[in-house]
């Protein structure tokens, strides 16, 4: 059974006179589509890009729970799911099957695919583009509805230039959907969130190569676990409305305003990627043409829609008042996510000034995500910031940069900076 779609919205309805920007929280929640262990999920494809340059041998560690992650990750496939692994260094080559096609998981191939990942070892340097580009390839020999990758590194991306990087995510966008995993301590943060907001999938950093097989294990639980795919926000607007912007700001925040692809001159879709039992928060903001207090417009529809089906559908409403009591009411949900988009921002921002060795924006910025961490209950984030900054007080943001930082803290801060809580609300009654 595919997923069942349902969504809420939560707005500043209200604006004052001459009002025109109205701010909704949409919340989607897909219920019924864990298909791993039934026989009507849709078909799908997974390409698993493994690191085995040089420094994944140091130590040791790094390469042999690398190794069995993956074979992890292959006894997790659903039969009959097309499947490749990848080794990635400044190249890329087949690990199974020998040559560049996918083959059907089963008891037989499961077990050969193994077999040749345990024959890997680490040699060489790192060209995550390249590795890319063959799982593009791959994909595009498979009709599969659901695509997916799980791609880790240990290191930089060396041996190719930011330029030839960027066109291969270009050519990878909408093609498949890749979650990035770094592990050690040389990885970098804004390369796999870069690989993460392209292709619509999730980036996160492991300190320890024990972490991998869960990771990995987890990261195809949940592909494989999608029953619906290429999934769309669609957003009407009325004549004379202007979208400033659309965001996915739970689980992870991602600004997706200049994804959109046009319908018509008023309907534009925003990519979303496949789901399976899930629920995720956006934030749409629209402004619209005022109107006279009293009067009330629709100011978006806002819809989830797949292969031209419309899975589930909510209005956005504009009232104008001139109780300012009621306009100035501000939504906790409207509220705290704009408070998550900032803080994200501002990690980043920070982090990008204390490597450039601006240390008054650096301070600034990172005292300014510690006030907002603590102000609005993101504790896990609160805790990575305590590794790059010393808390003098968080209420004010005063903090002051620690001399030394592993760069591993600093770009585990920066990977994890996107990700979201959700406002508790209050019961009513």
């Amino acid at each position: 059974m595919s997923a069942l779609f349902s969504a809420e919205v939560d707005q500043n309805e209200y604006l004052p006179e001459g009002g025109r920007v109205v701010d909704a929280i949409i919340t989607v929640t897909a219920q019924g589509g864990d298909l791993r262990n039934t026989d009507a999920a849709p078909s799908a494809a997974e390409v698993i890009m493994v690191d085995v340059s040089g420094s994944m041998g140091m130590p040791a560690k790094k390469i042999a729970e690398a190794k069995k992650a993956t074979a992890i990750a292959i006894d997790t496939l659903r039969d009959g799911v097309a499947f490749a692994v990848v080794a990635g260094t400044s190249g890329a080559h087949m690990v199974y099957p020998a040559d560049a096609r996918m083959v059907p998981a089963s008891g037989q191939t499961r077990a050969e695919a193994k077999a040749a990942v345990a024959r890997l070892r680490a040699d060489g340097g790192t060209a995550i583009g390249r590795w890319l580009d063959l799982a593009n390839h791959l994909f595009a020999g498979e009709q599969a509805e659901v695509k997916h990758a799980i791609l880790l590194t240990d290191g930089q991306n060396q041996h190719e230039s930011p330029r030839d990087f960027q066109r291969v995510l270009d050519a990878c966008e909408g093609r498949f959907v890749c979650d990035s995993r770094g592990v050690g301590d040389d990885w970098v943060a804004r390369e796999l969130r870069l690989i993460a907001s392209t292709l619509l999938g999730t980036a996160d950093g492991l300190e320890d190569p024990a972490e991998l097989p869960a990771a990995f294990q987890a990261m195809t639980e949940t592909a494989m676990g999608k029953s619906v795919a290429d999934v769309s926000l669609r957003v009407w607007t009325p004549a004379g409305a202007t979208i400033r912007f659309v965001k996915q700001v739970y689980p992870q925040v991602e600004d997706l305003t200049g994804r959109r692809a046009e319908v018509s001159g008023r309907i534009g879709d925003y990519p979303t990627g496949a789901w399976g039992a899930e629920s995720r928060d956006y934030h749409v903001s629209i402004e619209v043409e005022p109107d006279a207090v009293g009067e009330e417009v629709l100011a978006a529809r806002i819809s989830l829609v797949s292969g031209g089906q419309v899975l589930t559908e909510k209005l956005v409403l504009a009232r104008w008042t001139d109780d300012t009591a009621l306009s100035t009411k501000i939504n906790p949900q409207v509220a705290h996510y704009t408070g998550q988009a900032e803080l994200a921002a501002v990690i980043q921002e920070g982090l990008t000034a204390r490597d450039a060795g601006d240390v008054e924006t650096a301070t600034a910025k990172l005292g300014r995500a510690v006030q907002l961490a603590v102000a609005s209950g993101h504790e896990d984030t609160a805790k990575l910031l305590a590794r790059v900054v010393d808390v003098v007080d968080a209420p004010t943001g005063t903090v002051r940069l620690k001399k030394q930082v592993a760069g591993v803290d600093a770009e585990i801060t920066n990977v994890r900076s996107v990700k979201t809580v959700r406002v508790k609300k209050k019961q009513e009654g």
